[in-house]
């Protein structure tokens, strides 16, 4: 071969080289290609699970991938952090295997080295992370599958879409604070959360003993049960001194001061009336178990996952339905509270928001059809001087005045008349009522059932609430304006005429239903008037799955 043709060959060569390199096509991370694969098929429709475990967020997992180029999200370290988080929902009230840490834990345990495991691993991890996130930011159970009358909207994160606060946590590595920051961040929670943590630790120590029944134990007497009392107290720390109240008048079985007190204290927490003695109602409070106690903490921890990161720093009314108390808070804090009386059992106050917008002072009160058809045509019809004994008119769709003779008050829910009171000491709304607008026709009134406010459970209305102290209220609410003073306010009362004030500016209003708060000497559990805990609780240790809500996580 001439030296020509030997340049030339190799230049053919070295061309054919380069071109061939320049044509073989990437190397595919098997990994990456796995868990596409995977992210195919969901897209697809087609329902995915690993090792019969589904997926709680398939639609999320697609965009989430799709939007990091399908690269996993989870190195052994990341994994591992990720795995005590979910464990550490336990403190959140939240049951870890919901966020599958059994197949998590198994499937690291076990070889994952291989790009379809390791694919399944990632996926899974992902899944759950997107689920405990999601929790704990907008509840595990969704609460319109509750109360159907529910209004709060959904919430957005920041102002930013809930696809894009997953993904900054997946991507930047940050795990823990975006779990932390998807928590509300609100006093109660935190409350709650310590509170559950130690009633979980009474648990592990035993518990406590149940009290048997017997007479009312009161201080001064001397009994067997004293001495199960006092170590019930203890059990729950309600004693300042658990040693000191062991050895009260040295007489365990002695009723004393000391006991009398921890007593009262114990009473507090429990909204009874703080009298020192141990009658029913106190000795039912004392045998509710720990294990009772932890779930009503772990509900009202949902209920807190629903609500509390819709209370700013604004001006805001709270109605406490389950707590039978209204608060006006202030930069979050609250600088105003009284009793209040709500709905009877089977006509319950709703749990809504709104926001107030206007006052009435010396209201008329128009019957609502709801009480008109159960309560006051069945009452004319027993007494037909029913009517003018209350004060009460017989009115047109109009307003005009309806003589009664010869109205058939028989008819019921079809009867073509209203009734009315007008004001007076003796009106149903008493002296003021505080509007917003609620298809439910519930409002915040005055009443002149004044001694109703001194019981401890104060369900008694057909459904608006009864506010004691009202016009402390209305101050704070009209403050912005000065032209509405207390003296300006008590006079215009004293026309007797009905007046309607317009607030400068609306003030949002809560109403909801707690059954744990949090007081100068710890935790109070309340009552359940309209007993929603066991419902609540009920869909809380339910299958796990995300809310109707769900698709905000796969906003763009």
């Amino acid at each position: 071969m001439t030296p020509f043709f030997a340049r030339r060959l190799a230049l053919l060569l070295c061309l054919f080289v380069t071109v061939s390199w320049a044509q073989a096509p990437e190397a595919v991370d098997p990994l990456i290609e796995a868990i596409q694969s995977r992210i195919e098929v969901l897209a697809a429709g087609v329902p995915v699970s690993v090792e019969g475990t589904p997926f709680a967020a398939p639609a999320a997992l697609q965009a989430l991938y799709e939007k990091n180029g399908f690269k996993p999200f989870w190195e052994p370290p990341r994994l591992a952090k990720l795995l005590e988080l979910i464990r550490g929902s336990a403190a959140d009230g939240l049951n870890p295997n919901d966020y599958h840490l059994t197949e998590l834990e198994r499937l690291t345990n076990a070889s994952a080295a291989m790009p379809p495991a390791a694919a399944q691993l990632d996926l899974l991890a992902t899944d759950a992370y997107v689920a405990l996130l999601y929790h704990l930011y907008f509840g595990k159970v969704d609460p319109v599958k509750i109360d159907a009358r529910w209004n709060f909207e959904p919430r957005q994160i920041e102002g930013r879409d809930a696809l894009q606060f997953v993904f900054d946590g997946l991507v930047k590595g940050d795990t823990t604070a975006t779990v932390d920051a998807a928590r509300p961040q609100q006093p109660m929670y935190r409350m709650a959360m310590d509170a559950l943590a130690k009633y979980r630790r009474i648990q592990a120590d035993g518990g406590w003993p149940t009290i048997p029944t017997g007479p009312t134990l009161k201080p001064g007497m001397t009994d067997p049960r004293v001495a199960v009392l006092r170590a019930r107290l203890a059990a729950e720390d309600d004693a300042s001194d658990a040693a000191t109240l062991a050895k009260d008048s040295g007489s365990n079985e002695f009723f004393g001061a000391q006991l009398q007190a921890a007593v009262e204290q114990f009473q507090k927490r429990h909204v009874l009336t703080a009298d020192g003695a141990v009658g029913p109602g106190t000795l039912h409070e004392l045998n509710v178990s720990v294990a009772q106690r932890i779930d009503q903490i772990r509900v009202n921890l949902e209920r807190g996952r629903w609500v509390l990161h819709d209370i700013g720093n604004d001006d805001l009314v709270i109605v406490d339905v389950a707590g039978f108390e209204i608060r006006y808070l202030h930069n979050g804090a609250p600088i105003w509270r009284s009793r209040v009386q709500v709905g009877q059992p089977y006509r319950q106050t709703p749990i809504f928001k709104s926001a107030i917008d206007h006052i009435v002072l010396n209201p008329t009160w128009t019957v609502p059809p709801g009480i008109l058809a159960k309560d006051i045509l069945p009452a004319v019809r027993r007494d037909p001087t029913y009517l003018a004994k209350r004060g009460l008119r017989l009115i047109d769709r109009n307003g005009r005045p309806v003589n009664e003779a010869g109205v058939d008050f028989s008819k019921g829910a079809s009867f073509p008349y209203m009734v009315r009171q007008d004001p007076g000491p003796t009106n149903a709304l008493g002296r003021v009522k505080i509007m917003f607008p609620n298809p439910y026709l519930v409002y915040l009134h005055d009443t002149p059932s004044k001694a109703l406010f001194e019981r401890d459970r104060r369900a008694f209305s057909s459904g608006c609430v009864r506010v004691d102290r009202p016009f402390e209220l209305v101050e704070l609410l009209l403050a912005p304006d000065p032209r509405w003073t207390r003296a300006a306010i008590e006079a215009a009362l004293a026309t007797g005429e009905t007046r309607t004030i317009r607030l400068p500016a609306p003030v949002p209003v809560l109403i909801l239903y707690w059954t744990l708060d949090r007081g100068d000497q710890g935790v109070i559990f309340k009552p359940d008037p309209y007993e929603r805990d066991p419902v609540l609780l009920k869909a809380l240790d339910g299958p796990f799955s995300l809310n109707d809500s769900a698709s905000t996580l796969t906003k763009q």
